[in-house]
């Protein structure tokens, strides 16, 4: 049970890791403000880091890792594209982002809470990537 849910939530934090980088990049050559874009450009980073993690992980269980649900990345896609051609300000991309932090943030807490026998090290990335989520979503109040 342990090993099976430790795969399981290390699959959904790589989902969640792909969507989250997605969506910095389908925003970030609109984004006006040099501090704002360089807070997205970090947070990336952080997300690239924590997806070599996860893979070298699930490397380790011989398991391959997750894409989003293609319903869910398009969904945000196309939501992204119609906001920033209606409205391409910096207020509009921090009101998206937040929103797709705050769902990134809803759904690994209850894959957190759904996997709860996965390992403390799966665990412990999960928690991280919720955190650097939260940390977004604050950082970019200042742009709502």
């Amino acid at each position: 049970m342990i090993e099976q849910d430790t795969v399981r939530l290390l699959r959904e934090c790589d989902a969640g890791v792909k969507m989250g980088v997605a969506s910095i990049e389908d925003v970030l050559d609109c984004v006006k403000h040099k501090d704002f874009k360089q807070k997205l450009v970090e947070c990336k980073k952080e997300h690239d880091k924590l997806k070599v993690e996860i893979q070298q992980l699930l490397d380790k269980y011989d398991e391959e890792g997750k894409n989003p649900s293609m319903m869910a990345k398009g969904m945000s896609h196309a939501k992204t594209n119609v906001m920033l051609t209606l409205d391409s300000s910096d207020q509009t991309i921090a009101d998206l982002m937040t929103d797709g932090c705050n769902m990134g943030v809803k759904s690994l807490n209850k894959y957190l809470n759904e996997y709860e026998a996965a390992d403390e090290v799966s665990k412990d990335i999960c928690k991280r990537l919720i955190n650097l989520e939260e940390k977004l979503a604050i950082d970019i109040r200042a742009y709502l």
